[in-house]
């Protein structure tokens, strides 16, 4: 009767819905992109560690209205999470021009200036990082950290940066705390020609 109703359904109005299942494996997954990295820097554990000196861009921009993702403080040093234009300078450490980051020197900063002080960040310490092409807001170990930051315009990549031993982790899918209400991992989205 399905291959009936697959093959004659259309024609006499029969619908039949066959599921297949999705291939999760075979999609690609937003991580820290090699192309888009300061040239010491150094990625590692399949694209979600970066240690080394500079900075790195993850391999897709924030293209949905909600977006989350989190970064773990794995080995203190000077380091910086948050999220930043293409054309930001990943060499630079602390990034400072078309940036926007939670620093390890206790400051959320806009494009290089600080706008706030927050508590003190330590070893194992999970950040958050919300964007809604609004706003831009920290988490420390779910709780919110300092107030959003706005005025953020065009295309924007979640940006990781380190110095003098600092080593952060990044996940993009498999979080360890639960996201604010709405918000969800990054899609890759693939260039279809």
């Amino acid at each position: 009767m399905n291959v009936l109703a697959s093959c004659c359904g259309p024609c006499f109005g029969w619908e039949t819905l066959v599921e297949e299942p999705e291939d999760t494996a075979s999609r690609p997954q937003v991580k820290l992109d090699a192309l888009n990295m300061g040239l010491d820097a150094v990625i590692v554990k399949n694209g979600t560690r970066v240690c080394g000196s500079g900075a790195v861009l993850a391999s897709a921009p924030i293209m949905q209205d909600k977006a989350y993702f989190e970064v773990k403080v794995q080995s203190d040093g000077i380091w910086g999470c948050g999220v930043a234009a293409e054309q930001c300078d990943l060499n630079k450490v602390p990034t400072t021009d078309k940036s926007w980051m939670l620093t390890s020197e206790r400051t959320i900063q806009k494009e290089g200036t600080d706008v706030e002080s927050v508590d003190e960040i330590c070893e194992g310490d999970v950040i958050g990082v919300t964007y809604d092409h609004v706003e831009l807001q920290f988490y420390l170990n779910s709780n919110p950290l300092g107030n959003p930051v706005t005025g953020i315009r065009g295309k924007i990549y979640p940006i990781l940066y380190v110095d003098e031993s600092a080593i952060l982790d990044v996940e993009f899918v498999h979080f360890r705390n639960m996201p604010p209400s709405g918000f969800g991992q990054i899609m890759f989205e693939q260039n279809i020609l």
